[in-house]
């Protein structure tokens, strides 16, 4: 057979090297949703290593359909454990990541590998509901004798898919944007590709961002620095501080235009301990210089004194802007347990100025939230077991990064993307409130040290998996490209608004019992089922649901 075409699912990575499996579930779909799956095309035409092709797409759905090419990307730390043996490698190697898109259907197939092609389909409150047949046709523009017809069929239920009310923050680097780009920071170009890629993460479920009133305290090396990106101007004129929010401003009118609901204000100290400043630039007396860095000590007079003139005129202006019933604060991110005296320390620096505020923070000690230190802590997803057996926040927030690679859900490469996608159904079971992952658009190595390209550099120079450190690709102009990662926890995301609907067509008891229909075992954050066709056939069921009580 000189082409080999096989319609298969979003949850399919495919290797050059290794035959996919066909999918073996109807696509049903609601309105207001979207839908994933791949077609994997493998031609052996003679004397050739790659032909040019043609894919067109006939459809009453044409319009909601788009097509990407899933491309190759290296990974030299694909997972961080693999004692779990739930993965797919952790050898380095190419894996299956990026999505780029086809002009003008136009494309090209290696001979006698395995290519896939990345199907979207997005409903809206106005497409027609029932059957819709897709027929993909592939032409090759060498062979124009050979032709490969593929016919699949879209159910698309008549129930509209309800708005998502979990809180998705995925922490955005602006900083990594211009550096990437060789631009300068807060240029009209960097401000137009910073919003390119907010409203690709608002599409695929971002509804809180960091702001980064200074520049983030966060994966810097002790010492070093990243490349500046403050959205408040700061003033020192003989001792006294003034401050310049316009920057801000258009920072929160751009994100809203794109759909952001909620924002995060950068750490006010360092990341691990809470022990020294944010880098925070300013005028002193004319001249531009570093107010605070490193060389100054997180509980000095002279922060305490910055702080007790800048956070009073911040909230200000966030309720000038409309916000204040939609900002957390941060103090330090991941605090250890030896740090809990220090953190407890700067908190009461800030506490009086912001008593109208959640400060929420990544921490998955115990102590801090039972000792009343933190009262909103956002838990890694393997830390859970003692806030889910004791006492636990009223409004659950968890996280998962580098760290979280045993048995928990995550997006590496090395990891089958079952296990990404799984999460939506443990956000269910849980009530979680909002969820945070640390990389939306890192393009530095580890610490900081170095920029990076990601289309080379997947893992932060062999310092966190491939997977963790980004979800979006900088593409050319400034057009972000998107990653498999990024479409397959989306999807998790519209099956937890899935789930809810069907809560609210019967009851929550229902949906548990179908959650765990058939399950060895009770759901939890470690322990969940690993095969692919169990989230296949559970969001089926659902739809099919769905559609009996509408």
């Amino acid at each position: 057979m000189p082409i080999q075409s096989i319609i298969t699912s979003s949850l399919e990575k495919i290797f050059p090297d290794k035959s996919p499996l066909p999918c073996s579930t109807r696509f049903t779909m609601l309105k207001d949703d979207v839908l994933s799956f791949q077609l994997a095309l493998r031609p052996d035409l003679p004397n050739i290593v790659r032909t040019d092709a043609m894919i067109t797409v006939d459809s009453p759905l044409a319009e909601c359909i788009r097509v990407q090419r899933v491309d190759l990307v290296p990974s030299m730390l694909p997972v961080n454990d693999s004692t779990d043996g739930n993965i797919l490698s952790d050898q380095p190697g190419l894996f299956p990541d990026l999505l780029t898109p086809l002009s003008e259907g136009k494309t090209f197939l290696l001979n006698r590998h395995w290519t896939a092609f990345w199907i979207e389909i997005e409903t809206n409150a106005s497409t027609i509901a029932g059957p819709s047949p897709i027929t993909f046709t592939v032409d090759f523009v060498s062979f124009p004798d050979e032709q490969v017809v593929i016919q699949t069929e879209v159910e698309i239920v008549d129930a509209v898919l309800p708005k998502q009310d979990l809180m998705v923050t995925e922490w955005f680097h602006g900083d990594c944007i211009a550096d990437y780009y060789q631009i300068p920071v807060f240029s009209e170009t960097h401000w137009e590709y910073m919003r390119r890629q907010i409203q690709l993460g608002v599409r695929r479920g971002l509804t809180m961002i960091l702001t980064p009133i200074f520049t983030p305290a966060l994966d810097t090396v002790v010492g070093g620095e990243r490349t500046t990106i403050q959205l408040v101007d700061v003033y020192r004129q003989e001792g006294v501080y003034s401050f310049g929010f316009e920057k801000l401003e258009r920072w929160v009118r751009m994100c809203q235009d794109c759909g952001i609901e909620y924002f995060e204000m950068a750490h006010l100290y360092t990341q691990w301990g809470a022990k020294h400043c944010p880098k925070i630039m300013g005028y002193e007396d004319g001249s531009f210089k570093k107010l605070f860095g490193w060389e100054q000590d997180a509980l000095g007079e002279d922060y305490r004194g910055f702080l007790s003139a800048f956070l009073p005129q911040l909230t200000k202006e966030l309720e000038r802007l409309g916000i204040e019933k939609k900002t957390v604060f941060h103090i330090s991110d991941e605090p250890s347990e030896n740090s809990l005296e220090q953190y407890n320390a700067v908190r009461a620096q800030v506490q009086e100025y912001l008593v109208d505020y959640p400060i929420m923070d990544a921490m998955s000690e115990y102590r801090f939230f039972t000792d009343g230190v933190c009262e909103n802590p956002i838990i890694a997803t393997d830390a859970l077991t003692p806030f889910l057996e004791g006492q636990c926040p009223e409004d659950l927030w968890v996280y998962y990064c580098c760290g979280q690679g045993y048995l928990t859900s995550n997006r590496f490469f090395g990891m089958p993307s079952a296990r990404n996608r799984i999460i939506g159904t443990q956000f269910y079971k849980y009530n979680v409130k909002g969820f945070l992952q640390w990389g939306f658009n890192f393009y530095n190595s580890c610490l900081s040290l170095r920029h990076i390209n990601p289309f080379q550099v997947t893992d932060g120079e062999m310092a966190f998996p491939s997977g963790d450190p980004f979800v979006v690709y900088p593409g050319d102009g400034g057009e972000p490209l998107e990653s498999i990662r990024m479409m397959v926890f989306h999807e998790a995301l519209t099956d937890l608004r899935a789930l809810k609907l069907l809560e609210q067509l019967t009851s929550r008891e229902h949906v548990m019992a179908l959650l765990e229909d058939g399950v060895a075992a009770p759901i939890t954050f470690t322990q969940y089922p690993q095969d692919a066709s169990y989230l296949l056939t559970l969001r089926l069921r659902v739809n099919q649901e769905i559609q009996a009580h509408m």
